[in-house]
């Protein structure tokens, strides 16, 4: 199963380093992020739903980007927040 955001969805390149952790977290002086997920529309990386702060999630909620990706070695699901679908 699949939607149109899905198909639609580029990669672009990562708008932060993210080799350090969730750059907004780690800016702020935050260790207990979890896992790295990066925007689709717009590269922007941040820390997934299992992390305190939420960053990607806040993100979709700002922007309505719509597509989000894993962001961790070997793992390239996506996931659409407007019709809550795995790709």
């Amino acid at each position: 199963m699949t939607c149109e955001h899905l198909k639609d969805a580029g990669d672009p390149a990562p708008l932060a380093p993210y080799d350090g952790g969730c750059p907004e977290c780690v800016h702020a002086g935050f260790t207990d992020w979890v896992h790295l997920r990066k925007c689709l529309t717009c590269g922007y990386v941040g820390c997934c739903d299992s992390s305190p702060r939420r960053h990607m999630t806040r993100h979709h909620g700002e922007t309505d980007h719509p597509v989000m990706r894993s962001y961790e070695p070997g793992e390239t699901w996506r996931w659409c927040f407007p019709d809550q679908l795995l790709g």
